[in-house]
């Protein structure tokens, strides 16, 4: 059964101002593709100097701060948000009388690993074998059932590689379980993927649905290092969509949702969902006739989706710690540079390229070139 989103009354897509929680580098990206439309952008993010102060003011405050949260509803005409760790319960009843999109019950479900999980369970949508885990009796317990290898993450705050260890005998249950323990747990099956993947979708609020072609992503230490697109696996795309479309329409979603999936034997396997835009979709923005961050807003405004099609192929490269010099990248072919002004430390994204290419081939060994791109 979905879940029914009520849009207060006389909320309209001629609105002009909108509220970003979070002003990240999605959060910037998002105004950049905004201001074209006409609109303006204030954000709420406790640094004064996150990237979307270059584009938009900022509120100073908590997520987690009511006052602020209302003082940045009451400012705009739509609220919308470029990250998850976003309190459901500070919102109060904000939902109930501005428009908040992607839908709060979407944003509390990407919020907790069990939640997303129950979701795919629900709407019959493979996903890892999984048991809920909080005391060590649990663990051992659980690890039973599920078997080794197997992975113990915390259920909430977990990002980038963060919050969750792999599990390969008995003698690594403790170390894990001490790293880890003190919150919420969730044990899962080990997938042994062969790559893995990721669709993003876009709905508005009056239902109408478009998907960018489906993504073939790199980690390294849980980070996204690049993205390829469109994926060489094309009989995915059709799965990928029906399951993007079931999580949809049980959230009457509008906005861009992104879900990541293990490929394994040609089966989709879903990891998790992220009720926003995405890093994976950030080849969009030169490799798509309309990027993501257009749709999101087109989604939430309730306007005419914009084409999703490839413009080619495509290759995203985060630039992670450092940033290369911009001559480095602009000197490749095809490339088109990031910096999201942020001051560089290990392990933090500070920009991405991308590159657009006519054929596979070429992007392959134009990728190649990329500082940041993993040698495969």
């Amino acid at each position: 059964m979905s879940t029914a989103t009520r849009y207060p009354t006389g909320a309209t897509q001629t609105a002009q101002k909108i509220g970003i929680v979070g002003a990240g580098q999605l959060g910037r990206m998002l105004a950049l593709a905004g201001y074209p439309l006409g609109l303006k952008f204030v954000f709420l993010d406790k640094s004064a100097d996150a990237p979307g102060g270059q584009v938009g003011a900022i509120i100073p405050g908590e997520f987690s701060d009511a006052q602020k949260l209302g003082e940045l509803a009451a400012a705009v005409d739509v609220l919308t948000y470029d990250v998850e760790n976003v309190p459901v319960e500070a919102l109060g009843d904000i939902p109930r009388h501005k428009l908040f999109l992607p839908p709060v019950a979407a944003l509390a479900t990407g919020q907790d690993r069990l939640a997303e999980k129950n979701l795919f369970r629900e709407l019959r949508i493979p996903t890892p074998k999984f048991r809920t885990v909080g005391s060590m009796p649990e663990l051992e317990q659980a690890i039973q059932e599920i078997g080794y290898p197997a992975v113990l993450k915390t259920r909430r705050l977990g990002y980038d590689g963060r919050g969750q260890r792999l599990i390969s005998s008995p003698a690594e249950l403790g170390s894990a379980f001490n790293a880890l323990g003190g919150v919420p747990l969730i044990l899962e099956e080990f997938i042994a993927f062969e790559r893995e993947v990721s669709v993003i979708g876009v709905r508005n609020r009056s239902g109408e649905t478009a998907f960018y072609p489906i993504a073939e992503n790199l980690h390294s230490d849980g980070i996204l290092r690049h993205t390829i697109a469109p994926c060489v696996d094309k009989q995915l795309q059709k799965p990928a969509e029906s399951y993007a479309r079931r999580v949809m329409h049980h959230f009457d979603y509008a906005g861009v949702l992104t879900i990541e999936f293990f490929v394994r034997q040609g089966r989709l396997i879903a990891n998790e969902t992220a009720p926003r835009v995405h890093n994976s979709g950030h080849w969009t923005i030169e490799g798509a006739v309309t990027s993501q961050f257009e749709n999101h807003l087109r989604g939430i405004l309730d306007l005419p989706l914009g084409d999703t099609s490839a413009l080619g192929y495509a290759a995203m490269v985060n630039f992670i710690g450092e940033l290369p010099p911009p001559a480095t990248v602009l000197a490749i072919a095809g490339a088109h540079y990031h910096d999201y002004g942020k001051q560089p430390r290990p392990g933090r994204k500070l920009g991405h390229a991308t590159l657009v290419c006519k054929t596979r081939k070429q992007l392959l060994a134009q990728l190649r070139k990329l500082p940041g791109a993993v040698r495969t």
